[in-house]
């Protein structure tokens, strides 16, 4: 299995642990924590939700989602993106305003399945700016979490809960 920004996250989250000291906390041995690291192994599920249980630690959320799925945002690292918080901010408001433009000019007045061959590149498109727009919210809520201290465990839960009470899941 190759290496994935899961494997780096696992790394930091350690902050200064040991792989025995991790192991020791997630009753597992320091082996199978070192085979995570290196993306020998997929880290089992609940292994993943002791970790976030752990560290609430957004990043490692969006990585193992990805690992998982292969789909949904990743970490920008790449030479042209800026992790400060301002940029940040200013890439999110960018990307959502492009996405409710986008939005607002298509209709769904009729079925999807029934569009035309040149309605497609606008349903493309659509689905393009609402992935960007998802990517750079999830930089935001991991930043915002992140340095303003926030359980991103808890935003989540409490944004669940508000589901439930508006009868939107049950």
């Amino acid at each position: 299995m190759k290496k994935s920004p899961l494997t780096q996250c696992m790394k930091e989250m350690r902050n200064g642990q040991t792989q025995e000291q991790l192991a020791m906390e997630l009753n597992v041995s320091r082996e199978s924590v070192s085979k995570y690291e290196r993306g020998h192994v997929k880290v089992p599920a609940d292994i993943s939700q002791s970790l976030m249980a752990k560290t609430q630690n957004p990043w490692f959320a969006i990585a193992i989602r990805n690992e998982y799925t292969k789909t949904g945002p990743i970490r920008l690292n790449g030479p042209n993106f800026d992790g400060h918080r301002s940029a940040i901010r200013e890439k999110t408001i960018e990307e959502v305003k492009e996405v409710l433009g986008t939005l607002e000019e298509f209709s769904f007045a009729k079925p999807l399945q029934n569009i035309s061959e040149w309605e497609r590149p606008n349903v493309e498109l659509l689905a393009e700016h609402i992935a960007e727009a998802i990517t750079a919210l999830e930089h935001t809520l991991a930043v915002l979490c992140e340095e303003a201290g926030l359980s991103y465990n808890e935003v989540w839960n409490r944004h669940y809960i508000e589901l439930q009470a508006k009868g939107y899941v049950q």
